[in-house]
C-alpha cells in the first residue's frame, strides 16, 4: 500500500512530534489560572478544532471575559518556547521524511497549528525544507472530523486523494481523511490502549513510530 503512494500528508502534534503532554500542561495552567480544572472531555473536544474555534469554545465553556484573541495569544506564548526548543520528534520521523523525499514522494503538512509553531519545530528537526505544502485548519471551513484540510493539502500537492496517505494520531483525523477517499496511517506513539483499539479497526495501517515503518518498507 505504501509503495504505491504519490504523496504523504502528515499531521504534526502526536504524529511527527511528541507534543501531547505540552498541550495538556498548557490546558492545566490556563484553567488553573482561572480557578478551574480541565474537564475530562476537553482535550477530545478541541482536538479537531482550529486555534480560533478552540479559543471560542473555551471562552464559552469557562464563561470568561477574556477576548478570543487574548486567549489565543496566551496559548501561543506558552507554546512557542516549547516548539522552538524542547518538543522531540516521534522516533525516526525525520529519517522517514527524508526517505520519502528521496523516493520522489510529495510531502504535505495538515495541522491545526499556525506557522509560528510548526515552522520552528520542523526547522529545528531539520525537515522544514522537505515539505512541498502546508495546510492548516484555519484555512478551511471544517475541522479534522472532515476531509477539508487534507483536501487542501492534496490540492496544493497536485495529487489525488486515492494516491495520498494521511498520517494522523486522532481517530477524528482518520475518519475525516477516509471520508475524503485518502489512504490512512495511524501513529500509535502516544495513544492509550482504548485509542489504539479504535485506530486498529479503522485506519488502513497502524505503526508505533517511524523506525517501524522504515524497517517494513525500506
Amino acid at each position: 500500500m505504501m509503495k504505491d503512494i504519490k504523496a504523504a500528508v502528515f499531521d504534526l502534534d502526536g504524529t511527527l512530534i511528541r507534543s501531547r503532554g505540552v498541550w495538556s500542561e498548557i490546558d492545566v495552567q490556563f484553567f488553573k489560572k482561572r480557578g478551574k480544572s480541565v474537564p475530562d472531555d476537553y482535550c477530545a473536544a478541541v482536538s479537531t478544532m482550529n486555534f480560533r474555534t478552540a479559543a471560542e469554545y473555551t471562552k464559552e465553556l469557562l464563561g470568561i471575559s477574556d477576548s478570543v484573541d487574548s486567549i489565543m495569544q496566551e496559548w501561543q506564548d506558552m507554546a512557542v518556547y516549547e516548539y522552538t526548543h524542547i518538543i522531540p520528534e516521534v522516533d525516526g520521523a525525520a529519517e522517514f521524511l527524508r526517505h520519502l523525499k528521496a523516493k520522489g514522494i510529495k510531502i504535505g503538512l495538515a495541522t491545526a497549528n499556525s506557522e509560528a509553531l510548526y515552522g520552528p519545530v520542523l526547522e529545528r528537526l531539520g525537515v522544514l525544507g522537505l515539505f512541498d505544502s502546508f495546510a492548516t485548519t484555519a484555512q478551511v471551513e471544517r475541522g479534522k472530523g472532515f476531509p477539508d484540510v487534507y483536501e487542501l493539502a492534496c490540492q496544493k500537492l497536485d495529487v489525488q486523494p486515492e494516491d495520498t496517505m494521511v498520517f494522523e494520531d486522532i481517530i477524528e483525523g482518520i475518519r475525516g481523511a477516509k471520508m475524503g477517499g485518502f489512504i490512512t496511517a495511524a501513529c500509535l506513539d502516544e495513544l492509550k490502549n482504548s485509542e489504539r483499539r479504535i485506530m486498529a479497526e479503522e485506519a488502513d495501517i497502524c505503526y508505533e513510530n517511524y523506525l517501524e515503518l522504515l524497517r517494513k518498507y525500506v
